[in-house]
């Protein structure tokens, strides 16, 4: 191989230090950083170190797309790679198309990833697409960990989501795949301005003469990285000094978060808020500053589908009544996501939310200390219309209510998200 292959190659094979996955996915469109980053991948380690598996979304949004799938696996097939063609089928034609590709592109791998027993996908994401975020980001007045990036590793799902290719740019990898005879496909979409990320591509070869390059803004975000490593430590620790897990709930002493730096304190709300709601996305700089304000002068209010209460001296951040009223599961389900109950007979029962007509039919619930608003959005069991358990509100009948993730989830979430 050339001089860039082989910079390439050690490159991405430094990333997996001295123990690399026994079984690894690749996410492969057909463009040509993915295709390059299965190539590179293949060509990565000692034979029969790591298993590899490909796998294509095919959004079925261009006629070319099945094709390009098919190529995709032809050319896997070459390299000993096993490979998959996953087809999302469930656009409405509603929303914004690129974000719901992209969302569907995430659950599709995850699941594709679970059903093969990998823990860990790659996807081909370079140094220019780094940059382009950085820049949209910037565009929208982002705080450090917006300018942080694309993170190198993040869970998805459940998954282990790595880019090996961070560090990398496009034309390097473009030289790559000519120097290897690798031919790969080019996504129309990629030159159709009505796309934001085009615009900013297009903007970036304007600005390239100034000095601010793809390599310079990847660099911005890997120094935001780091700082944004730091924040997440104070959090965490302002969160073990302050902060009580009681019954999925995040309580939080209003003196000692009155003390902390509004960004501390803003990071440790927003974990607290997407925690609790199992949010994909944590709410916006405005909403979680209005959020810090209404709690620093021990206000109530409702955000993420999450309630901000005080009671005396402590604030509590539980979920918000109207956000599950109308979640219902059985009794062999998990509730609202985060909710197991079990112990009693469920036959013809389910578990829906209290509310306050189930809380008038619990009499020791003031005897629990937890606020009203709390309890009834907690998980109880009805038969119809009769309350048959409320185990969060002194009814328990024999049933239990256990937290899928425990409280310690809480505090490891702010250090990886």
């Amino acid at each position: 191989m050339s001089t860039i292959s082989d910079d390439i190659l050690n490159t991405v094979r430094k990333q997996f230090h001295a123990s690399p996955p026994k079984k690894l996915g690749i996410a492969v469109s057909g463009g040509g950083d993915s295709v390059a980053l299965l190539h590179i991948l293949a060509h990565c380690f000692q034979p029969d170190q790591v298993r590899l598996y490909a796998a294509t979304v095919d959004h079925g949004l261009r006629p070319e797309s099945a094709d390009e799938a098919q190529q995709v696996g032809e050319l896997a097939k070459s390299l000993g790679v096993a490979h998959e063609t996953l087809k999302w089928q469930d656009w409405d034609g509603r929303g914004n198309l690129q974000d719901q590709a992209r969302r569907a592109r995430y659950r599709l791998l995850s699941d594709w990833a679970r059903s093969n027993g990998i823990m860990d996908v790659a996807l081909g994401h370079t140094a220019d697409d780094q940059a382009e975020t950085v820049l949209m980001r910037l565009i929208r007045s982002a705080g450090v960990t917006g300018l942080a990036g694309m993170p190198v590793r993040r869970t998805v799902h459940g998954i282990g989501v790595f880019r090996p290719l961070l560090s990398i740019a496009r034309d390097d990898l473009r030289d790559y795949l000519r120097q290897n005879d690798v031919d790969w496909a080019e996504d129309p979409s990629n030159d159709d301005l009505q796309y934001d990320r085009v615009k900013v591509r297009r903007a970036l070869e304007v600005l390239k003469p100034l000095g601010l390059t793809a390599q310079s803004l990847a660099g911005v975000a890997h120094n935001m990285n780091k700082a944004r490593e730091a924040l997440d430590w104070y959090s965490f620790l302002g969160a073990r000094e302050m902060v009580t897990i009681l019954d999925g709930n995040v309580v939080v002493d209003l003196h000692k978060f009155r003390t902390l730096p509004d960004e501390i304190g803003r990071r440790l709300l927003q974990r607290a808020l997407v925690w609790i709601s199992g949010a994909e996305y944590a709410p916006r700089r405005a909403a979680m500053a209005d959020a810090l304000g209404a709690v620093k002068l021990g206000q109530s209010t409702t955000l993420c589908g999450c309630r901000i209460l005080r009671q005396g001296k402590r604030i509590w951040i539980c979920r918000e009544y109207n956000a599950v009223r109308r979640v219902h599961a059985a009794c062999d389900q998990l509730w609202d996501r985060r909710w197991s109950l079990f112990g009693g007979d469920g036959a013809g029962c389910e578990v829906r939310p209290l509310g306050q007509r189930g809380l008038m039919l619990c009499p020791q619930w003031r005897e629990t200390g937890v606020p009203n608003a709390v309890l009834a959005a907690s998980p109880s069991v009805w038969h119809d219309d009769d309350l048959v358990a409320a185990p969060l509100a002194g009814m328990a009948n024999g049933w239990t209510a256990e937290l899928v993730a425990g409280g310690e989830d809480f505090f490891t979430s702010l250090l990886s998200h």
